[in-house]
């Protein structure tokens, strides 16, 4: 696919890998929700904290341990759509991707303060949530900026020189 460009504008647009971009961010969203697990047994394992889940759950929790692995894959196949969409459509996507990526995290990391759990507990969250945000981003813009392929402007043909006689 290639990016759009308006009429008139005489730098060609980049195109991009989407298959190397979508792979890439098929392989952040396992890395998010390995991180989202790992957060999660840490937090509760060795901090003996109450993630996501009642204590009395154990460890590995009930289902919202699950849910929020997905919800982590699902959030790095999100940003990875975004990105595309960015790449295609804006001047300057990195910064945009950026803008938005630190935005979904602070509001990610504020979420957990809006629930009526314990402090530590809220700030484990966030700080979890933080980790997730700071990986998927850093993750999906270092996989777009490696799918993106630059064109080359043409240059029309030199003409031959005419012989000498």
């Amino acid at each position: 696919m290639s990016g759009l460009n308006t009429p008139g504008d005489p730098r060609p647009s980049p195109t991009i890998n989407a298959g190397k971009l979508w792979a890439g961010g098929a392989a952040t969203a396992a890395v998010a929700a390995l991180i989202a697990i790992a957060g999660i047994l840490l937090g509760r394992g060795l901090f003996d904290i109450e993630v996501l889940a009642p204590k009395g759950q154990g460890v590995w929790g009930d289902a919202s341990t699950g849910w929020y692995a997905l919800g982590a894959a699902l959030a790095a196949l999100a940003a990875t759509g975004l990105i595309h969409v960015l790449i295609l459509t804006t001047p300057r996507p990195m910064r945009f991707f950026g803008w938005v990526v630190a935005l979904a995290t602070v509001v990610a990391m504020l979420a957990p303060f809006v629930t009526e759990a314990a402090l530590g507990v809220r700030m484990y969250t966030a700080g979890l949530n933080f980790v997730l945000g700071v990986a998927i981003g850093s993750l999906v813009a270092g996989t777009a900026k490696t799918s993106i392929v630059p064109v080359v402007p043409r240059q029309a043909p030199r003409p031959y020189p005419r012989p000498y006689r």
